[in-house]
């Protein structure tokens, strides 16, 4: 073999995988959200946005809006957390110390409103608090009476079933889930979720409304989750899992970040934080019971208030400024100090150590994900496969090396990918491979068999390209 065929060989499965990611991102482009005759529905103009809950993620949407010139009305019962926003808005738009001009646009066109009635005369009504059903609920009841007709009520529920939030509403057309992913101002993909009822102009607005915004939308039918967060929720369990089997957190996170993933799963858990992640969690297990359970790891850090970065501590410590100069300041001696007290809330929960390489460890934790990826394509939930690696690459930090997360597994073949589960079925159901995984494996098929791999279009298009199987 010559010395230069592996290199030449890997550098020319990236040079493709780069391609299908242009390839996905042009597609999104083009997409107006609905499809056939649906098409050409006329999407409502969005001019003002009010928010309502002004934390770390609502001030973050708050500030891809200021960013694209909307105006934004934020509103949030906790004075405190609500004096706070203008600054943190800014701050997120500049990406550490604003200058006077980004101070002098926000306060142009930025609102804070104690009152949640504040925000009735927007656009686009969106709700970013407490990720439970009775508080969003509540909410719903209190505001909906008080918007306009034409005005859009949205959620950034990250977990709960559209539907359900829609149940008690008078106009359930104009409801849907506009979900952002954390951290809004790295990941571009946003989730659109229709609801039962929710119409073709309200999907087709909030498309229009996210691009318009700059970011990547991607419609989605209903359920538990929707899509990010059950392709993240293999992710994550499968890292906890791996701790109480003795694996290291510094060996989880080197698999991961080596593959070539944004953040390792722990970082990952610190920053969206550890009790969003559990309440969440719990919503994911009542929904699928036979594969996931709260983990009693995440359970024990929560009880112990290391819930990640905005507590100053997760399975990572984020030292505030003003300690940052003693001799625990360092990377390093932090890092080992964390993993020491993480060390010590697994120990109560801790298995029968297993042996774990590098490998190992990474096809633990994406292997998993593709297996979600075929329950999600199974339960008729996404347009397009495509649309999996959009969110994959977009909303989870899959490296755009990889092409996303089928066209990797694409790339190893169905069959393989059965064969390398095989040492993972003593984890139970959650690891069996799926009716489609298995179909695919049997015909030597492939998750983009069908699909175009030149021309941006939607399966089921009239351009040629063959319908996905169970197609919507």
């Amino acid at each position: 073999m010559h010395p230069d065929h592996k290199t030449r060989s890997t550098t020319s499965l990236e040079d493709r995988a780069l391609q299908n990611v242009r390839l996905l991102v042009e597609r999104n482009r083009q997409d107006t959200g609905l499809d056939g005759d649906r098409e050409h529905v006329t999407p409502r103009p969005i001019r003002s946005a009010g928010i309502i809950g002004a934390g770390l993620m609502g001030t973050s949407i708050a500030a891809a809006h200021v960013k694209h010139g909307l105006r934004v009305v934020i509103t949030d019962l906790d004075p405190r957390v609500l004096s706070a926003a203008p600054h943190r808005i800014a701050a997120i738009w500049a990406g550490g110390t604003p200058d006077v001009e980004t101070k002098r646009v926000i306060a142009r066109l930025l609102e804070t409103a104690a009152e949640q009635p504040a925000v009735a005369c927007c656009d686009l009504v969106l709700e970013s608090i407490v990720e439970t059903f009775g508080a969003k609920s509540k909410l719903y009841g209190q505001l909906e009476g008080q918007l306009s007709p034409e005005a859009l009520l949205a959620s950034n529920t990250s977990t709960i079933p559209i539907g359900r939030l829609a149940a008690s509403l008078a106009d359930p057309a104009r409801f849907c889930g506009f979900h952002f992913c954390h951290p809004v101002h790295e990941r571009p993909l946003v989730e659109v979720i229709r609801g039962p009822k929710t119409s073709d102009q309200t999907v087709a607005t909030l498309v229009a409304h996210a691009k318009a915004i700059g970011k990547m939308p991607i419609v989605m039918q209903d359920g538990p989750g929707f899509l990010v967060n059950r392709l993240l929720a293999p992710y994550l369990s499968e890292a906890l899992d791996l701790l109480l089997e003795g694996a290291s957190m510094r060996a989880i996170e080197q698999a991961a970040v080596d593959f070539g993933m944004a953040k390792g799963p722990l970082r990952l858990l610190d920053e969206i934080g550890l009790d969003t992640v559990l309440q969440g969690g719990l919503i994911l297990a009542a929904a699928f019971p036979e594969r996931i359970t709260a983990s009693p790891l995440l359970v024990a850090m929560v009880k112990a208030g290391r819930i990640g970065r905005k507590a100053g501590a997760g399975f990572f410590s984020y030292p505030s400024p003003d300690q940052l100069s003693g001799p625990e300041a360092t990377g390093t001696a932090a890092e080992s100090t964390a993993e020491q007290i993480v060390a010590k809330i697994v120990a109560p929960w801790a298995r029968p150590r297993q042996s774990h390489t590098p490998h190992g460890i990474t096809m633990r934790l994406l292997l998993p994900m593709v297996l979600e990826a075929t329950r999600v394509l199974e339960d008729n939930k996404v347009r397009d496969p495509r649309d999996i690696d959009l969110a994959a690459i977009f909303g989870l930090g899959f490296p755009a090396s990889r092409g996303g997360l089928l066209w990797w597994a694409d790339t190893l073949g169905a069959r393989r990918v059965s064969e390398m589960l095989e040492p993972l079925r003593r984890l139970g159901p959650r690891t069996e491979p799926t009716p489609m995984l298995q179909g695919l494996a049997r015909s030597h098929g492939h998750f983009y068999q069908g699909l175009s791999s030149t021309t941006p279009t939607r399966v089921g298009a009239t351009s040629g390209v063959k319908p996905w199987p169970n197609s919507p």
